[in-house]
């Protein structure tokens, strides 16, 4: 028998040391999983942080021989080389994989995706048997839900742009955009080292050319994640990703063209049959709106006066704890 089937109560994060690895390790200790053998492990550059877990001190520890061992679940939360180099031991212990990088879907294997509405808005049902998921981004589950959601509306075409934080960056974004900021505020030259470019009080469609970060990567990311969740049940919208001087969430603009019969009502409540979460009448709606919000957070759609079924959407997400919901969730409806 697998050791996923058994009764195994230890779950592995792998890539601990991410802003990912530690919100999944949060609401892991919050949920049904709280008391379990709880290990963190992550690259060798990160080897000895200390966190901690269960309300005790830990040390996150390299990945050895015998890491994996008798996992239940594994979480794969680093970069996606750390995948590459670690998945096989993790196959090998017969662990459940659920994978935030995309990087196991790469592989030739059957990989499942899943957030919480997805089966529902596909019609298709949980593959509980399965042992490889993937979570998608924050982008793709806000524009799969969209498009699968006005599925039933007629949707024809749709177009997203999201506005990228720096924490997709990791922690070292979030720390070069906080001392651009004092830097610029004091008349200094910028530091560049993560975006080879200045991000702090800046949109822009890409960074510089020696840049840790892509934006034209992050966008083919997503579309891909995207393309893999509707192919054959609905609309792959196009998708641009601009970068946004903010620390952390999502947001972004869709158009979208439907059946011109369609009503506002009727609009609004497919969108919260997907799971998006509107906002009351004239409410803001923004990435600090969304911080720490579970699901999707859209504002009341507004029609196209020029153009008959156009309508305009705008909504935030929070890019971490987003999908690290959605992957606790699925563990509990594994283990359940």
């Amino acid at each position: 028998m697998p050791l996923f089937e058994r009764e195994s109560q230890r779950i592995v994060i792998a890539g601990a040391s991410s802003l990912l690895g530690a919100e999944l390790k949060s609401l892991l200790e919050e949920s049904k999983f709280a008391g379990w053998d709880l290990r963190l492990v992550d690259e060798e550059v990160a080897a000895g942080t200390l966190t901690e877990a269960g309300g005790e001190p830990a040390v996150i520890q390299p990945v050895e021989e015998g890491s994996f061992d008798k996992a239940r679940f594994v979480f794969f939360a680093g970069s996606p080389g750390f995948v590459d180099r670690n998945f096989k031991a993790a196959l090998e212990a017969g662990a459940v994989v659920i994978d935030f990088t995309g990087r196991v879907r790469t592989k030739d294997l059957a990989v499942n995706p899943w957030f919480a509405k997805l089966d529902e808005l596909r019609e298709t049902k949980f593959t509980s048997a399965a042992q490889h998921f993937w979570v998608p981004s924050a982008p793709a589950l806000a524009a799969v839900s969209l498009s699968l959601g006005l599925k039933q509306l007629g949707l024809k075409k749709m177009s997203m742009t999201f506005l990228r934080p720096v924490s997709e960056a990791g922690r070292v974004g979030i720390e070069e955009l906080e001392s651009q900021t004092g830097q610029l505020l004091s008349l200094q030259n910028v530091g560049q080292q993560v975006f080879d470019t200045q991000v702090a009080f800046a949109v822009s469609d890409r960074y510089g050319e020696v840049s840790r970060e892509n934006l034209s990567a992050q966008e083919a990311r997503v579309r891909e994640e995207v393309r893999e969740c509707t192919s054959s049940y609905g609309i792959q919208p196009a998708i641009r990703v601009l970068h946004a001087p903010v620390f952390y969430g999502y947001t972004f603009s869709a158009n979208v063209e439907i059946d011109p019969a369609a009503t506002l009502d009727e609009v609004k409540s497919a969108c919260a049959a997907a799971g998006l979460v509107l906002a009351e009448k004239g409410a803001i709606v923004g990435n600090l709106t969304a911080t720490g919000e579970n699901s999707i957070q859209v504002a009341q759609p507004e029609a196209e006066a020029s153009l008959p079924g156009s309508w305009w959407f705008w909504g935030a997400a929070d890019n971490i704890r987003l999908p690290a919901w959605n992957a606790v969730k699925l563990a509990e409806k594994l283990a359940a």
